[in-house]
């Protein structure tokens, strides 16, 4: 057993999913993992320090995908619209595995643990995308701010897939919510501008009242 076994990651995950799904989370030791794994504890420690991290062996991975897409938007787009190249460029990452994915979010919303290893891999995240946008040359405020939005932009997207149909990758789900976004922003606007003095003073009998309010 101390030997190299073909697609071990691969059938870690998979057994610890399985025994997550049938006697849960809590109830669930390295031991029985590894075992259903047929494999050794050696094997599982060599990829994975605790039965937390097989829920998220992909944030490496996740976060090359979103700097890399960061990196290589035209320098003349804007920072978010980069950022949102970034994560759409995750969605090949995702497509194959909807189902393990809508698993993986009840666990983690069940359980405290996770949900706060989940908040530190994103925090990491957009410290990642932080750096990126610096390195584009965007001022650091505006930098943080750009990373912090488009991790709520990621989250959003990422629940709308897991919950949406097969008809449409993760690329669909962030681009719609980078549109709902700019939706919210710029209708806000025009609803404060439908208000104003100018507005209301305008009327058929008096040509040219708007220009002098």
């Amino acid at each position: 057993m101390g030997r190299w076994e073909p697609n071990a990651l691969e059938r870690l995950q998979e057994a610890a999913m399985a025994l997550f799904l049938e006697y849960g989370y809590d109830r669930t030791t390295v031991s029985e993992i590894a075992a259903r794994a047929k494999l050794t504890e050696r094997t599982f420690f060599r990829y994975f320090t605790d039965k937390r991290e097989v829920l998220f062996s992909g944030s490496e991975q996740l976060e090359k995908l979103v700097v890399d897409g960061i990196t290589t938007a035209p320098k003349s787009m804007a920072p978010l619209d980069a950022v949102v190249a970034g994560l759409e460029a995750t969605a090949p990452m995702f497509e194959q595995r909807r189902a393990h994915a809508r698993e993986r979010q009840g666990l983690i919303a069940a359980h405290t643990e996770l949900h706060e290893r989940e908040l530190i891999k994103l925090a990491r995240l957009t410290s990642a995308m932080a750096a990126c946008l610096r390195e584009r040359g965007v001022p650091q405020n505006t930098a943080n701010l750009v990373a912090e939005i488009g991790i709520v932009l990621f989250k959003s997207a990422f629940e709308r897939w897991v919950n949406g149909s097969k008809k449409h990758d993760l690329a669909h789900y962030v681009h719609a919510t980078r549109v709902d976004l700019r939706l919210v922003v710029t209708g806000s606007s025009a609803k404060s501008s439908s208000t104003t003095p100018r507005k209301r003073a305008r009327s058929p009998g008096r040509p040219g009242s708007a220009s002098t309010a």
